[in-house]
């Protein structure tokens, strides 16, 4: 995906874990509206604006006195309001629906809220 180191490293752990382990993965799709070439700038996109945060979690740190939540991306550094209108998807939203862009700016600062929160656990110390 959008960083191949961090899905490597996902992949190999989730492998490795003796117990059941869940990989969760931004997918594009036609209905989204834009050019599939463009998936992987999109995927891309969405971990800058925050939309799609990358992190893990291996139950397996806490016992090494590690934070068992590794948070792979930064914070957001491009405006998920100003972005997403080059999904079509948004742009239907935008011209249907005359609180779009409030709606659009709302969920962008949630996506800010959630990076915020996810770095504050991963920042944790551990015992």
């Amino acid at each position: 995906g959008a960083n191949a180191a961090a899905t490597v490293k996902a992949f190999a752990e989730a492998e490795a874990y003796d117990g059941p382990a869940i990989i969760i993965a931004y997918s594009h799709c036609i209905a989204h509206g834009f050019d599939m070439v463009q998936g992987l700038e999109q995927q891309k996109l969405a971990v800058e604006t925050g939309h799609f945060p990358l992190y893990r979690y291996h139950p397996d740190l806490a016992a090494e006195g590690k934070n068992p939540l590794q948070l792979d991306s930064k914070a957001p550094t491009q405006s998920f309001a100003e972005t997403a209108v080059q999904e079509n998807r948004f742009k239907q939203l935008l011209k249907l629906n005359p609180n779009a862009d409030a709606m659009l700016k709302k969920a962008e600062a949630g996506f800010r809220s959630n990076f915020d929160m996810l770095q504050a656990l991963a920042n944790l110390p551990q015992k």
